[in-house]
């Protein structure tokens, strides 16, 4: 059977998407998709023209697939490339499991500078490691437990959980005690230039980060019309020296505070863990049980730890394949100096 046509999303393709979509995924998953869409496609800032960065698999004029993509401009070693996170794909029921998959991600690689896929369902993963793209592992997942509630599992009997609880507690007191402020934090509505700036002086800290300027930060994490943020910024001596980004939500068995995106210099300990004491603060005021964190930067992680983090199972699998830049062999092996979040790509929704 010949491979059918793949090509760019046009303005007409919307209706057909959203029926695909609804087939594939479900009714509720196509609502919240809905939601998401003009923002999440049309208004990305690092989509000049507009037009959705969207795959399109056609058989006449029949739609039978998608890869729906995220563009970034991605710093990669001093060198800014163009990039997108591979997001939505999805394959008609009745053309599944005939490679159409695999057509969607190569015809999507050969078109960016560095193709990203983070938080990946089983079969993406899959197909990811048979096209050979370079696998970095899961981002580690750090937890802090502030109440004695922090240990409890939704799959595990309630007198299960109360015990565990009592055993954890006087190791909760000791790591979730309230520690003062080293510096000077404001809670901010926007993102205003000084965030670019803060960026491009950061940026070579990194060996591969998104870049985080205003209008990314501005359209990621108050544009976005299906969560509502928490931002704060650290300050030294008045100039914007760092940033949170964290919400509160409820899951099963308790309230849990994700510090979804954050960014500081990783030699400034003082000025990071300030950060993380101020999350400390906003969590226990929401009478959250923990706060969950996901850091892929070294640095940032040793200080979490110290701050009383520690790390646990993670399913957040990352792959990233650069395209745009010459990387040294060894570039995929040594990753402590990437700097990689919840709050990239749509992990958080």
């Amino acid at each position: 059977m010949p491979l059918p046509d793949v090509d760019r999303y046009r303005p007409e393709d919307r209706r057909a998407v959203d029926a695909l979509y609804r087939r594939v995924f479900g009714n509720d998953a196509a609502d919240a998709s809905r939601l998401r869409w003009e923002w999440q496609y049309r208004r990305n800032p690092n989509n000049p023209g507009g037009e959705p960065e969207i795959w399109i698999a056609r058989e006449g004029r029949a739609i039978i697939g998608q890869y729906a993509t995220m563009p970034v401009r991605l710093d990669v070693k001093g060198r800014e490339v163009r990039g997108s996170w591979g997001m939505d794909v999805m394959v008609a029921p009745e053309r599944q499991r005939r490679g159409l998959g695999e057509v969607l991600f190569r015809t999507w690689d050969r078109n960016v500078g560095a193709s990203l896929g983070l938080g990946l369902s089983d079969a993406s993963y899959r197909l990811f490691q048979k096209l050979g793209w370079p696998d970095v592992g899961p981002v580690p997942c750090l937890v802090k437990p502030l109440t004695r509630r922090a240990f409890r599992h939704p799959r595990w009997p309630m007198p299960i959980n109360r015990l565990i609880s009592a055993v954890t507690w006087p190791f909760v007191v000791i790591i979730a005690r309230a520690r003062p402020l080293r510096a000077e934090v404001r809670m901010v509505q926007r993102f205003d230039d000084s965030f670019t700036r803060l960026w491009e002086k950061l940026a070579g800290k990194f060996d591969l980060a998104v870049r985080r300027d205003a209008a990314y930060l501005n359209w990621k994490f108050v544009g976005a019309p299906h969560v509502r943020y928490s931002l704060a910024a650290l300050l030294r001596e008045g100039q914007t020296a760092g940033y949170a980004v964290y919400r509160h939500l409820h899951e099963p068995r308790g309230r849990v505070t994700l510090l979804v995106d954050f960014l500081a210099d990783p030699e400034d300990e003082e000025g990071f863990e300030t950060l993380l004491r101020w999350v400390d603060r906003e969590a226990r005021h929401e009478d959250s049980d923990k706060i969950r964190a996901f850091a892929m930067h070294a640095g940032f992680r040793h200080l979490m730890r110290r701050s009383g983090y520690f790390q646990v199972k993670s399913t957040m699998e990352f792959v990233v394949k650069v395209n745009g830049a010459d990387v040294a062999p060894d570039f995929y092996e040594h990753t402590d100096a990437w700097h990689v979040t919840l709050g990239d790509s749509d992990q958080d929704r």
